[in-house]
């Protein structure tokens, strides 16, 4: 496992998970790519597969490259996204860029946090937002998710916080400021039409594209009302 190989693999694709779904062949991940007859264990033990902790730090190494874009855009899941269809993807989640609307006040607490200092790790963040604690975890992780989603933040490399390293987390304005200025210079329809282009017909990740942009939808016209 190479990182110019993982970098070929999902620019073919546009779009990869970095390990599988229950070893299901959709959506594809980078694993499949490199062993394609192999089922995962996730096991770190010493019966466990040297090829599952490869990846893990190989998907460290394709954080930071600047090359692809890493993420936890696809339901939550590690996600490797091509520099081609990301700007699209941004675009089309997000059609007031840069005046973000129907964000919870989380998620723009969040996003305002990391758009002044980026990358960050999990615990700092947590503690500039003042979420800190079980008792704000999943508010903190449905706003993570929510600018997941919608390619406002981006996974960048590592940081070590003591017995096992944090995922940076960096504000996609920051981190990739020619993508975003991209997206902000692609027509929607443009950005639609070359998304539908890139992402395989009928893969799941155009699917839940799709079930992004009806949800958006449907935020918007609460907010409206």
């Amino acid at each position: 496992m190479k990182l110019s190989s993982a970098i070929k693999h999902i620019n073919k694709h546009n779009a990869l998970l970095i390990f599988p779904i229950n070893n299901q062949k959709e959506p594809r991940s980078l694993w499949s790519e490199f062993f394609p007859r192999t089922k995962m264990r996730w096991e770190w033990d010493e019966s466990g597969s040297e090829k599952v902790s490869g990846l893990w730090h190989l998907r460290e190494e394709i954080s930071r490259s600047g090359q692809v874009v890493y993420s936890k855009w696809y339901r939550g899941r590690a996600t490797a996204l091509s520099r081609n269809v990301f700007p699209a993807l941004l675009k089309s989640l997000n059609t007031a860029i840069p005046k973000i609307s129907a964000l919870s006040f989380t998620a723009r607490e969040i996003l305002d946090i990391l758009e002044e200092d980026s990358p960050i790790s999990t615990k700092r963040l947590k503690a500039l937002a003042d979420l800190q604690g079980r008792e704000n975890e999943s508010r903190y992780n449905r706003a993570l998710k929510e600018l997941w989603s919608r390619c406002l933040i981006v996974g960048y490399g590592e940081i070590d916080e003591g017995a096992f390293p944090s995922l940076a987390i960096g504000a996609t304005r920051l981190i990739f400021e020619d993508l975003w200025q991209e997206a902000l210079d692609l027509d929607l329809d443009e950005a639609l039409a070359r998304i539908k282009t890139l992402l395989e017909e009928g893969s799941p990740f155009l699917k839940f594209h799709g079930q992004l942009l009806t949800n958006q939808v449907r935020l918007n016209e609460v907010q409206i009302d």
